[in-house]
């Protein structure tokens, strides 16, 4: 649409042109003539509506009115019209209202259209992916995104905040998701596709309808929890009525699908038809599957369409009952040698009572299809309902064969198995029973005679008539479970004390463990469980002896850890005990050193004497409860006693390895434990004491230490009775002690020479260390008198006096500052002491030059003296 624009020339003020009539007429014919054109195409656009159903048609139809009145609205601006509007205003014109009023108009819809074409096109992108996108899976990622941008617009948009216009578009949202789902989803050729491919196909298209829904909802849940924006108040059955219900299609569509390839196209394939050996049987039934799906191919309707939903049903209706009676049928037949049974079914009742299951549940799949008329008398139909019969009369014949086995094989079991007898043993001879550990006591309540009673009561829960005598065993039930819990709980309680007593402890209690199995030998050998009578008897008689063997061993255990406590403290004794530190950095000397060391060993032996004198006392102790004698010696007790001194000659082999460790660790560690000195007592620096004597001391500290044992008395033979001493020679006593044998530990004799082999190497070190003091040898090993002839003899100057007073001057300034204090691992050595004597070596020196000085001085002063008076006297 193009306006006219005037002919005539409108140079000049608006106020001249206004008052030439001729101008402002010709004027008034243009304004007539462009509210006429401006009317007419306004009506034009106002009649248009989009051209489609998809929500691209709306943008398009936005677009295309904002186009066209846009270009309307430009001209409408040119100069010329603006000039023709302000001379008809400055005249007064009647015909400008009305022009104005259409150019109101105007500019009301084209800012309308506008503002939508805008904000549409932010969509449009969107919007195409949705319509033309390649695969459902486009659609499925394109809906979120798209959902975000539509909530973009219904917050900031002028006009598509509001029901009215908002709901058309997200309409033709849902119609075009609808229709590429329809698409997509093409039964026609859905089955002839690969069954993966179309089940996942399927899949996605069910997940596209129900990703339109929650993204809305997702959108809806949004702008409520931010409280600012308008709330989305649409009519969720115009939004999703199709699309909910075309999902619901989907889903019964993937569950034939599922139903077609798990269910029949796994079963029926080459595996079958090598095991079996009849693929023509095998090619017969996965044609019978395919004649299930044929009939959903040639549908005369459309399935996505909610006015044939009944149809459908119909559909789904036959398919499922068709599928359930063949489905149950080969269950049944791959399953009859081995049936899957309830939680707690025994084998025969359990395989009938799954097979009754299996025909309830086929049962009441063809009596829904029955109550579908039209469903019935179809050919289908009859063809479902004779598989039925067939399927039906088999599992009755199945029902049939099991209990008659069952009532058989039980009739001639039962009886035998009632004849077994109570306990079983294993890991024994016959005569006597030994009291080794392995021997095992069980319960000998046969698995057999359990499952028949569990049978039973299932046979007569389904309605099967059972053997009396199984009635009756089943009626005593009860009871037998109340047998084999008690008898279960005593053996349990018997295995467990047994597994508390170690092998001597065993065979202490020998006899009233053989006490015990006397009883249970009754168990085994004679009750069985047709004497119910004796059963209650032979049950407490056990428990009770049980009882009075338990009384026993919790008191030969109490004394055993009472031993086993007097044991621990001696194995836990320190025989090596050091003197404390002195004050400052003195330290104990060697000699006072080991002198403490053996005098607190002393308390301990005799502290540990005293626990090892009072194990006896608690043998005898023993002996009372076991063999109700007091003497030490029983021979019940032989072997008990043996193993308590086994024990002991342990504990203190333990005692002494890990004190000569721990006193071998005290050597090396860089801790002085005493000190010794460095003296000079003539022309030699030697240790006080001297390393040998040292080493005599540590090796002396050593057997002491291992001599210990020596106060342990070992016991008569096969008693806890010490030994007395024994006269060898005259004069000469023996006392049996645990020495002998500790002192030739392998590992006692390791840590005896470690221990020295450290002490040597440590002296050795200091040795070595005192060699540095060899540089002031001069001090002590030149014979000062000697010295001091050859120097006067020598008629030395002053200045050499000088020279030497200031060397041992030196010496005796360097000797003071040397370390006085050298620690070589458990040593300390002082040097003070040899500090002091070359000092005193270079004081003697210095006062033995300063002599010869004052007597060559004199010498010299006498001789000038007498030179003087001569030369008076002369003169």
């Amino acid at each position: 649409i193009k306006l006219e624009m005037p002919t005539i020339n409108l140079d000049g003020e608006v106020s001249v042109l206004a008052t030439v009539p001729e101008v402002v007429e010709a004027l008034e014919s243009c304004a007539m003539t462009w509210q006429k054109l401006i009317s007419r195409a306004l009506e034009e656009q106002l009649k248009k509506v989009p051209q489609g159903d998809g929500p691209l048609a709306e943008v398009e139809f936005w677009c295309e009115r904002s186009d066209a009145l846009s270009a309307l609205t430009e001209q409408t601006k040119l100069p010329e019209v603006q000039k023709v509007l302000e001379v008809l205003q400055e005249a007064e014109s009647e015909y400008i209202r009305g022009l104005q009023v259409v150019l109101s108009d105007l500019k009301k819809h084209h800012v309308e259209a506008l503002d939508n074409a805008r904000f549409l096109s932010t969509l449009e992108h969107h919007l195409k992916n949705l319509t033309y996108g390649p695969g459902l899976t486009v659609v499925l990622d394109t809906i979120p995104s798209l959902m975000s941008a539509l909530r973009m617009v219904w917050v900031i948009s002028r006009h598509y905040s509001t029901d009215e216009w908002m709901m058309p578009l997200m309409e033709r949202i849902a119609w075009v998701i609808s229709a590429r789902v329809h698409k997509a989803v093409d039964l026609h050729t859905l089955f002839k596709e690969d069954r993966t491919a179309a089940k996942k196909k399927v899949a996605e298209a069910k997940s596209t309808l129900e990703q339109w829904k929650k993204c809305y909802l997702a959108v809806c849940a949004q702008i409520e929890a931010s409280g600012r924006e308008q709330h989305w108040e649409f009519d969720r059955k115009r939004l999703f009525g199709k699309t909910d219900y075309m999902a619901s299609v989907c889903q019964d569509l993937y569950d034939i699908l599922q139903v077609v390839t798990e269910e029949f196209y796994n079963i029926f394939g080459p595996e079958l038809k090598t095991v079996t050996g009849h693929p023509k049987r095998v090619d017969d039934l996965l044609r019978g599957v395919n004649g299930l799906t044929s009939h959903i191919e040639e549908l005369t309707f459309d399935p996505f369409s909610i006015k044939s939903a009944r149809d459908w049903k119909s559909i789904l209706e036959e398919f499922r009952a068709e599928v359930s009676v063949e489905n149950i049928k080969q269950i049944f037949i791959q399953n009859l040698k081995d049936p899957p049974l309830y939680k707690n079914h025994p084998p025969v009742a359990g395989a009938i009572y799954w097979c009754h299951s299996l025909f309830c549940r086929i049962k009441h799949t063809v009596t829904r299809f029955q109550e579908v008329e039209e469903l019935l008398a179809s050919e289908r139909g009859k063809e479902v309902k004779q598989i039925y019969l067939q399927v039906a009369r088999r599992m009755r014949e199945y029902e049939n064969q099991k209990y008659h086995q069952w009532r058989e094989e039980t009739e001639q079991i039962l009886p035998l198995v009632l004849k077994n007898t109570l306990l079983t043993v294993s890991s024994v001879t016959e005569e006597p029973l030994t009291t080794k550990k392995s021997v095992h006591f069980t319960v000998n309540f046969s698995p057999t005679l359990r499952e028949i009673i569990i049978e039973t009561k299932y046979m007569e829960k389904l309605g099967f008539p059972v053997p009396e005598t199984a009635r009756y065993v089943a009626l005593q039930e009860d009871k037998y479970l109340r047998y084999t819990r008690r008898l279960k709980k005593l053996l349990d309680r018997y295995h467990k004390l047994m597994g508390t007593l170690n092998k001597a402890e065993t065979t202490l209690l020998d006899d009233h463990i053989q006490e015990l199995w006397s009883i249970f030998r009754l168990g085994h050998r004679s009750l069985n469980w047709n004497s119910s009578g004796s059963v209650g008897d032979f049950i407490m008689q056990c428990t009770q002896a049980i009882g009075k063997l338990e009384l026993l061993v919790y008191q030969v255990h109490r004394h055993s850890e009472d031993i086993n406590k007097k044991l621990l403290s001696i194995e836990s004794t320190n025989l090596f005990k050091f003197l404390p530190s002195k004050s400052g950095d003195e330290l104990p000397k060697a000699k006072e050193f080991f002198e403490y060391v053996k005098y607190e060993r002393a308390k301990d032996v005799a502290h540990m004497v005293g626990k090892y004198s009072a194990i006896p006392q608690v043998l005898r102790k023993v002996e009372g409860r076991v063999a109700n004698t007091n003497s030490g010696k029983s021979p019940k007790l032989a072997s008990y006693y043996a193993y308590w001194e086994n024990r002991i000659y342990q504990v203190l082999t333990q005692l002494i390895v890990k004190n000569l460790q721990a006193f071998n660790a005290a050597v090396l560690a860089n801790v002085p434990l005493f000190q010794i000195e460095a003296i000079l007592p003539a022309s030699e620096i030697i240790l006080q004491p001297d390393a040998s004597e040292i080493e005599k001391l540590t090796t002396q500290c050593i057997r002491d230490c291992i001599e210990v044992t020596k106060h342990f008395v070992r016991w008569l033979h096969g008693t806890c009775i010490e030994c007395p001493p024994q006269l060898v020679k005259e004069g000469e006593v023996l006392t049996f002690s645990f020495y002998s044998d500790v002192s030739q530990n392998s590992l006692i004799i390791e840590q005896a020479v470690l221990i020295t082999q450290n002490v040597h190497k440590a002296l050795a070190s200091l040795s070595k260390y005192l060699n540095h003091w060899q540089r002031y040898h001069q001090l002590w090993k030149l014979d000062k008198g000697v010295a001091m002839e050859r120097l006067a003899a020598e008629k030395p100057s002053c200045v050499t006096f000088d020279e030497k007073l200031q060397f041992y001057r030196k010496v005796a300034q360097e000797v003071t500052q040397q370390p006085l204090i050298k620690d070589e691992q458990c040593l300390r050595l002082q040097l003070a002491p040899l500090a002091y004597t070359l000092q005193e070596n270079a004081r003697a020196w210095k006062m033995s030059l300063g002599k010869l000085l004052n007597e060559s001085a004199r010498e010299e002063l006498f001789s000038l003296q007498e030179e003087i008076q001569v030369g008076v006297f002369s003169l």
